[in-house]
């Protein structure tokens, strides 16, 4: 946990890259721009965050992954809060990679195929596709569906492999990812790179 400038400098001043590994920040919440400077930021080999943590239309925090925390109140305005979120992000965070796309809610998860609409999925891909912004595909939640993943593949978005690990055997489970390039026909073309692919 780097909580501000001074332990992230400090994280990056000890830490000794090993030859073929990468620095990666993973950016949480939406005040993390504000704790650490543009130079630090930029000091990683690349930075991710997801959209699990917004804060709604009436300026209530929430962490979409804790019940407790999380009114859904009309499902309808929920995802067209949430799609507005998922912009701004793309639009003003410096970040390299979307993780954990397209996430719910519990109390809408198996409402995911309706909510998810034409429009809302279109928003989010152009917003990637616009800010360079590379879409994770999550192999323990199953996200974004393989529609999603097509789209966003035709748009020309750059796609990576994740887990959201939590160091559980789910780590080593490649099931998703490889009915992905399957049947999205993903080649090495398409997978996003460190080096050449940031932004």
């Amino acid at each position: 946990m780097l909580p501000d400038e001074n332990t992230a400098r400090k994280f990056l001043h000890e830490y000794k890259r090993i030859p073929g590994t990468y620095l990666a920040m993973q950016a949480e919440g939406r005040e993390w721009m504000d704790l650490f400077t543009r130079e630090t930021i930029e000091e990683f080999d690349y930075v991710i965050t997801d959209s699990m943590t917004v804060t709604d239309f009436n300026g209530k925090r929430m962490r979409l992954w804790m019940e407790n925390e999380t009114e859904v109140g009309d499902p309808e305005n929920f995802m067209e809060m949430l799609v507005a979120r998922i912009e701004k992000i793309m639009s003003f965070e410096m970040l390299d990679i979307y993780v954990n796309p397209t996430f719910l809610p519990a109390q809408l998860q198996g409402r995911y195929d309706e909510l998810w609409t034409e429009e809302r999925k279109e928003r989010v891909i152009n917003a990637l596709a616009e800010n360079g912004i590379a879409m994770e595909i999550n192999a323990v939640r199953k996200i974004p569906s393989l529609d999603f993943i097509r789209r966003a593949k035709e748009k020309g978005v750059k796609l990576t492999f994740g887990t959201n690990n939590t160091g559980s055997d789910d780590l080593f489970d490649p099931s998703y990812w490889l009915e992905a390039i399957e049947k999205c026909g993903i080649t090495a073309q398409d997978m996003w790179h460190p080096v050449k692919d940031r932004k």
